[in-house]
């Protein structure tokens, strides 16, 4: 078996790496489509020193597990791979890797977007800011649950 569809780790990850290791499983890949979320340094106006992320081992693997057999489902990939990290980050740190190859371009940049709004508002992360103010839990936003709204998905959170 190749490298696995999931990982949640507190080790950074290395974008050229993963998608190199993605592409050799598959033959007749035409596209490759990858995102990258990092830690903001300000949230909805407010510095952020720090993000830390938590989750529930096994739960949330099996949960984005879940969402890359959706994304099969709904579009013609070939694979797909997400990592997505936990533990203390600062601004600029990569928290999230979605990478999706396929045949061609529209169906890698369909099935990316989809499981990143679907990772947003589905996963179990639970996310605590350091700001000036104090620590704050981070809640999903309305325009996240519109985002999986318009893939025929309601939010857990609505």
């Amino acid at each position: 078996m190749g490298t696995p569809r999931v990982s949640v780790q507190t080790e950074d990850f290395d974008l050229s790496t993963e998608v190199a290791r993605l592409r050799a499983e598959k033959k007749g890949v035409g596209a490759v489509c990858a995102f990258v979320g990092t830690v903001r340094d300000r949230n909805e106006g407010v510095s952020v020193s720090t993000m830390e992320l938590e989750h529930y081992p096994g739960m949330t693997e099996k949960a984005i597990e879940a969402m890359i057999d959706e994304a099969h489902q709904r579009f013609d990939i070939l694979g797909a791979r997400v990592i997505h990290r936990v533990g203390l980050l600062e601004p600029l740190d990569q928290i999230v890797l979605v990478a999706v190859i396929s045949a061609h371009r529209d169906e890698s940049f369909r099935a990316c977007e989809f499981l990143m709004d679907y990772l947003k508002t589905q996963a179990p992360f639970w996310k605590k800011e350091q700001t000036p103010e104090g620590a704050r839990w981070v809640d999903a936003r309305v325009s996240d649950d519109a985002a999986l709204a318009r893939w025929g998905i309601a939010s857990r959170n609505t």
